[in-house]
């Protein structure tokens, strides 16, 4: 591609955000175990990674959606659940309380959620949802998907939202739902990463 650095950034950043306007949300998801990203297919659309073959998290931040400066490496240490998510998504509506719920029965043990809302063009709106659902834990506002195309590549295809990726205490993708999750299915994939020795 020609032009600039500068240009060919804001060139890919604008079909990427094409293309989620494109793909709209889904509540199927892929389940597709990708090799690249370390991931293997699990049940129901949730894979796992095993720890040898995980890969880093990627260095994820901005604003939240108060206009405080967010950031993944703010959780050091814990297994962070991160849900993309946005309020134009029923699925996202659908798992949100489930998400709240599982974040105020593990937050006291080592676990934080951040979310990343996309394609909200009007930060109101995503607001508007957390006051709805009841979240309680931060959102990066990522309205043209920037934060997104950070993922290595298989880690995440913008095409299924809400997705929900967990990240152990190593800074490593260790499990993901390419489509909403149900509180016990959110347990299931927290479950064995809790258990694992931090090293």
């Amino acid at each position: 591609m020609s032009g600039t650095p500068r240009f060919r950034t804001a060139a890919f950043l604008t079909a990427a955000a094409a293309a989620l306007a494109l793909a709209g949300c889904s509540s199927s998801g892929g389940g597709s175990g990708d090799a690249q990203a370390g991931f293997v297919t699990g049940h129901g659309g949730i894979d796992s990674a095993p720890a040898a073959n995980r890969k880093p998290a990627p260095a994820l931040g901005g604003d939240d959606l108060e206009g405080k400066p967010t950031a993944l490496s703010d959780y050091q240490g814990k297994i962070v659940v991160l849900n993309i998510w946005g309020s134009w998504c029923s699925p996202c509506r659908g798992e949100a309380k489930g998400l709240e719920q599982v974040y105020e029965k593990y937050k006291d043990q080592g676990v934080a959620f951040l979310g990343i809302n996309t394609r909200d063009t009007d930060v109101t709106n995503a607001k508007q949802f957390e006051i709805t659902h009841g979240i309680t834990y931060p959102s990066l506002y990522d309205p043209d998907g920037a934060q997104i195309l950070k993922f290595p590549k298989g880690s995440f295809n913008p095409q299924f939202l809400p997705t929900t990726i967990v990240v152990d205490r190593e800074g490593r993708l260790a499990a993901r739902s390419l489509r909403a999750v149900t509180p016990d299915e959110l347990e299931a994939m927290l479950t064995p990463i809790l258990a694992e020795q931090h090293s």
